[in-house]
């Protein structure tokens, strides 16, 4: 196999599973590597990485000769690879998705930036801050807005790179409990797409490994 995913520690990595579902989705067939990128490991794994992928970070997707080593371009890729169907042919729709795409890739706005992917594994998970519960609820009146305007299931209608890529952002928050009872849309929404086979394999593997500690978590 010449193409080759190189991913991150299931329960840490993020980015890498938003490629990785891309690739799932569109079928696409890929040989995984997976990097430990826990602590103190991380430092040398990432190093090693850096030989052959500028950014020197999980996940790269080696394609021949080709290294693509950002998350979103390997999402595209995938979609590109596969029958393309995770982007819409409409020209406003196919926006809305990469406007989507684009925000969750800028950071989110740093919505709830202590709520790490990682603390959703963690066995005591507190609760939410106000200022994070009202973050959270900006996050969820965005995605309601949008499946009001795409008249669902997904956020543009049929399933597309955005509703994949905010996968791990509804892994964080939900685990945190937000309330969910004037965004109806996106309680069922947030359901759909965590129960997809795809998202549920990595979920699996990720619940079976020690959970991965962030000092700030607690700060």
């Amino acid at each position: 196999m010449s193409r080759v995913l190189y991913s991150g520690t299931r329960n840490a990595s993020s980015w890498a599973f938003r490629a990785w579902l891309a690739l799932r989705e569109q079928n696409v067939e890929f040989e995984e590597h997976i990097v430990d990128i826990r602590v103190p490991q991380r430092f040398a794994n990432l190093a090693r990485m850096a030989q052959f992928s500028p950014a020197g970070s999980v996940p790269v997707l080696v394609d021949g000769d080709a290294v693509i080593f950002d998350s979103l371009a390997i999402m595209e890729y995938a979609n590109d690879l596969g029958d393309g169907s995770l982007l819409p042919t409409d020209k406003t729709l196919r926006a809305q998705a990469r406007s989507l795409l684009a925000w969750q890739h800028a950071g989110l706005s740093n919505i709830c930036s202590r709520l790490s992917f990682e603390s959703a594994f963690y066995p005591e998970r507190r609760a939410m801050t106000l200022a994070e519960a009202l973050e959270a609820q900006r996050f969820f009146a965005a995605i309601e807005a949008s499946l009001k305007r795409s008249g669902g299931p997904f956020l543009v209608g049929a399933i597309s790179l955005a509703d994949l890529a905010f996968v791990p952002t509804v892994v964080r928050l939900i685990s945190h409990s937000p309330r969910l009872d004037d965004f109806p849309l996106s309680s069922v929404w947030s359901s759909s797409i965590l129960s997809r086979d795809s998202v549920q394999e990595w979920m699996k593997e990720a619940r079976d490994l020690p959970p991965v500690l962030l000092d700030d978590y607690l700060a």
